[in-house]
């Protein structure tokens, strides 16, 4: 079967840059690793047909030869895991920065690593937002060595097992396979004299304070990125990115679900009997609500755009305000009194003034005598 053009196999343009010739088949790799498709027998043809074609295009001679001539222009063995590089070389090529490390002398530097910094705020300081002052533990480069992890007067020597490259090859059956250098632990350079302000690390605990700007709107488990606050990379790579996130306190009123706001009510006997006109708080001030005569337990009152506006809404949320009719308690003799004169009258109609009584009473003697 003839081999079907190399950009075609990438999905690529004949004048894609390296980089995107790289990404293409990082992607399809990915996409049919025969580790990642057991059960797919076409999954590993795929991904020789994309190595192959990778292992063409991202070598300018290789490439040259190929736009000029085609597939005769270049070894035909190329892709078979014949020439320079086998598989263990061209996977290192592509994933090695994922892995840690890149080749080319490049793999003892490394980005610092990423921070979180739990902060905990108020439901109205997420609502409206605010900025901050936060003060991080951290590691910053030591001042007695500036880094470098040696003591005054000597220097960190290249490391003869890896010559500085702070990987070794291990070579297993037809793979060449890069690991972390086992001397140098990937640094590509061993400190005889390390420096006694921070044991050879070149890097010493330190503390920080940052300001951090809340955005109005955040939400539990929001994050706010402090890009390069993290910590500091090591042999000059860059430093790491520092994760702000975001916890609210409970509420005291108000319970929030995203952009809405839910609270219950409290509303006595006598009001919801008789209806009237309660005030009820918002996170802006005050708001009015007309509760009608007869208002049972559980009704809900919505009042649209007195919630939350999201980081990511266009319009504010509501807030939910649900009744709840309390019962009164420590009652006097008089109220007593009263109470027991007005459930006298109730009971001389008990259809009229307890309607949802009488039909519960009316199912369960139903359910009785069935």
């Amino acid at each position: 079967m003839a081999k079907r053009d190399y950009y075609e196999v990438l999905g690529v343009n004949r004048d894609a840059s390296e980089e995107e010739i790289k990404k293409a088949y990082r992607k399809l790799a990915m996409k049919w690793h025969p580790d990642r498709n057991p059960d797919n027998p076409k999954a590993e043809e795929h991904f020789k047909e994309a190595k192959e074609a990778y292992e063409a295009l991202s070598d300018a001679k290789k490439r040259g030869a190929y736009d000029q001539y085609g597939h005769g222009g270049i070894d035909p063995q190329a892709g078979m895991g014949g020439g320079a590089g086998g598989f263990g070389d061209i996977f290192n090529d592509i994933f090695g920065d994922i892995f840690g490390g890149a080749r080319g002398g490049r793999s003892n530097v490394f980005r610092g690593a990423d921070l979180r910094y739990n902060l905990e705020i108020t439901l109205e300081q997420a609502a409206h937002g605010f900025e901050t002052r936060i003060r991080i533990p951290t590691m910053a480069q030591c001042e007695t060595c500036h880094g470098s992890g040696a003591k005054a007067g000597s220097q960190p020597q290249t490391c003869p097992t890896c010559r500085g490259a702070g990987q070794v090859r291990v070579s297993q059956g037809p793979f060449s396979i890069a690991q972390t250098c086992p001397r140098c632990h990937g640094a590509g350079k061993i400190i005889p004299n390390p420096c006694a302000g921070c044991g050879g690390s070149g890097r010493i605990k330190h503390q920080k304070t940052l300001s951090v700007k809340i955005p109005a709107g955040v939400d539990e488990g929001d994050r706010v990125r402090l890009s390069g606050e993290g910590e500091p990379g090591v042999n000059g790579g860059p430093a790491g990115d520092l994760y702000v996130q975001v916890h609210i306190k409970p509420h005291a009123v108000f319970q929030r679900d995203h952009d809405d706001l839910h609270c219950e009510m409290p509303v006595s006997f006598s009001a919801a009997a008789l209806g009237g006109d309660i005030d009820i708080p918002t996170l802006d001030g005050s708001a009015r609500i007309k509760v009608p005569a007869e208002t049972q337990s559980g009704k809900t009152f919505r009042l649209r755009g007195k919630g939350i506006k999201g980081v990511r809404s266009h319009a504010a949320g509501d807030l939910f305000c649900h009744v709840v009719v309390e019962t009164p308690v420590s009652l006097t003799a008089r109220q007593k009194e009263l109470l027991h004169e007005f459930e006298a009258i109730s009971q001389k109609d008990v259809a009229r003034h307890n309607p949802r009584s009488k039909s519960w009473f009316d199912k369960v003697k139903e359910f009785f005598e069935g």
